[in-house]
């Protein structure tokens, strides 16, 4: 899942705090599935060989679902010990960046989160499983239009293939938008109307409808990107920091601070989650699979108050995202390649760690359809999942570059000098632009 990273606070990912949901529900009936066109050239694992122990490095919460994997993997491969290791959000990804580096300690499996992919896939230290024995390109239309891009390097090697998605969603408080007499249409219409809505939400209930003003400038990028451009860098890989998508995507974040709609608080922090129990946050945006985390940690209380809804503005776009790759070096790259398939491109697995994680599927076939139109008791009985299901099929993809997180930081840094200082909007894009310019060397 992923992980959002909020520009005006340390970056932190969220499935290093995201909670697991009750286990509640039976496992599935077993099923493999075989894609045409994807098989290896050196063939399957042979259940008589002698015993294979696969190394997959992850981190919470998306170890969680190689441990539910566990039991079912190995009723298809009992010759196979799978021995997950796991590490902290920031300390994995940077221990892999290490274990590239020196070509030591590396997994046969690693776990990657999306905001780290630009950098790993342009490592050049992952196998590129959209070539042979892999032919992972054969699967892509298995997968939703924007998620299999993501896992791919400038030249269109695929370094990664996706585990899961976050489809953005607008969660909002029935009641406390009742108590204002706001509609939800009048935080969904454009941009304009969310911040007015806010405006008498503040005024009529004292709470806020985001966490940051930065969450408008976060939202807008993302789901403005156009086909073959990254989010910070055209199809030329040219930096665009001061384009009219960036200008107005800094001004809706002006224009909310100086609406004062904005709570001025990090998501993950202890802050943040007392502002859900004592309910000064009237609306959320993020991934889907906050549902999960509000039901069961951050807002239980207020069970059957809570809705979801599309984001402002028709806008759509994906909050995280988690994938597998192979190192280049690794020993069992066989076992490897089956393990990977099996977790990106089993639907057993897949609806699996959707139903007890929260963990949205990447391919489409795992969009369980019964289980898409179950009511959400703690979102009122709504029948929110079709919602996220209809934008996860029209969020736009994304062309990471290994230099998103330099420009992550300047434009970061860029946006405290427009909401903290009052910077002139344009001068602070010109002014990171340069910079990026400077830090970029292709």
């Amino acid at each position: 899942m992923n992980t959002f990273t909020h520009p005006t606070a340390t970056p932190v990912g969220t499935r290093a705090v995201r909670s697991i949901a009750r286990l509640g529900q039976h496992l599935p009936g077993r099923r493999a599935l075989l894609v045409a066109g994807a098989s290896l050239a050196f063939g399957p694992l042979a259940s008589a060989a002698p015993a294979v122990t696969l190394t997959v490095a992850s981190f919470p919460s998306f170890d969680e679902s190689v441990k539910l994997a566990i039991p079912l993997y190995k009723k298809l491969h009992p010759e196979v010990e799978i021995k997950l290791v796991s590490l902290g959000y920031p300390d994995h990804h940077n221990a892999m960046t290490a274990a590239l580096a020196t070509g030591s300690n590396l997994p046969d499996v690693m776990g990657l989160e999306i905001n780290y992919i630009g950098k790993f896939a342009e490592s050049k230290g992952l196998e590129n499983l959209g070539a042979a024995p892999y032919n992972a390109k054969s699967m892509q239309q298995l997968f939703h239009p924007f998620a299999f891009p993501q896992g791919m390097d400038g030249s269109g090697a695929v370094a990664a293939l996706p585990a899961d998605i976050g489809p953005g969603t607008l969660f909002y408080r029935k009641d406390l938008l009742d108590k204002a007499g706001v509609t939800p249409e009048q935080l969904t219409g454009t941009w304009e109307s969310f911040i007015s809505a806010s405006k008498t939400v503040r005024e009529k209930t004292g709470a806020y409808t985001l966490t940051s003003a930065a969450d408008l400038y976060t939202i807008y990028i993302r789901s403005t990107v156009q086909p073959g451009e990254g989010l910070y860098f055209d199809k030329a890989g040219r930096p665009q920091l001061d384009s009219p998508r960036f200008q107005k995507a800094f001004e809706l974040a002006a224009a909310a601070r100086k609406a004062d709609i904005d709570a001025r608080i990090a998501p993950w922090s202890t802050e943040w989650r007392e502002a859900f129990r004592r309910g000064s946050l009237a609306s959320q945006m993020m991934g889907a699979w906050l549902a999960g985390h509000l039901t069961d940690w951050l807002n239980p209380e207020a069970a059957g108050q809570w809705r979801a809804a599309p984001l402002p503005n028709g806008a759509f776009a994906s909050w995280g995202g988690s994938f597998y790759a192979i190192p280049k070096t690794g020993k069992q790259k066989q076992a490897a390649w089956e393990f990977v398939k099996f977790m990106t491109t089993n639907k057993e697995i897949q609806t699996l760690s959707f139903r007890k994680m929260g963990a949205y599927p990447a391919i489409v076939e795992a969009q369980d359809k019964a289980f898409l139109n179950e009511p959400i008791p703690y979102l009122g009985g709504q029948q929110a999942r079709l919602l996220w299901s209809d934008a996860a099929a029209r969020i736009p993809a994304l062309k990471p570059d290994r230099y998103d997180g330099v420009a992550a930081e300047i434009t970061a840094a860029a946006l405290d000098d427009v909401l903290e200082r009052n910077k002139p909007v344009a001068a602070a894009l010109a002014d990171a632009n340069a910079q990026l310019k400077r830090r970029v060397r292709r």
